[in-house]
């Protein structure tokens, strides 16, 4: 029992924040590519992708495992995300680090998305079933060279209205 639910259910839910945090992700980093601050969209993917890295603490594990290595570095990544959206409110340098930060943790949660693709998906199984072989190692390095040009456009293209204050 995981939080007053079973083993099965916690996953599903992790799961369904998860595919929220990406879903989420993508529309606010297609917000960015056309310089429009998609409020509503990004607090859905910053909360959920949040949510997924702190649920992915409570599986039962018996020792630090690279999942708790990249949950680790998403929430830090996410806290300077945070940060510079919310209380720096984009303002100078603080817009480039939101945008880079925001892709990143995107990147990151897609990351371990493949991972578990190729874990519980049968025929991507089949085709890596140690995640060392071609088609899982094309497969990462496809989704990086994405991210990475979405996240150099997306830092481009980025700049929002600020809001006048006073």
């Amino acid at each position: 029992m995981i939080l007053g639910m079973s083993l099965t259910t916690f996953t599903a839910v992790h799961v369904v924040i998860s595919l929220i945090g990406i879903a989420g992700g993508l529309i606010v980093v297609v917000g960015m590519l056309r310089a429009s601050r998609l409020a509503g969209w990004t607090a859905l993917f910053l909360t959920a992708t949040v949510l997924t890295s702190v649920t992915g603490f409570f599986f039962p594990a018996t020792q630090v495992l690279p999942s708790h290595v990249v949950g680790v570095i998403s929430l830090v990544v996410l806290v300077v995300t945070l940060g510079a959206l919310y209380v720096k409110r984009l303002a100078g340098s603080w817009r480039w680090i939101y945008v880079a930060g925001a892709v990143l943790a995107l990147y990151l949660n897609s990351f371990v998305g493949v991972i578990q693709a190729f874990l519980k998906v049968p025929a991507l199984h089949r085709l890596a079933p140690t995640q060392s072989e071609p088609p899982f190692l094309v497969a990462q390095l496809t989704v990086m060279a994405l991210f990475v040009g979405l996240g150099v456009r997306a830092v481009m293209k980025f700049r929002p209205a600020v809001p006048r204050t006073g």
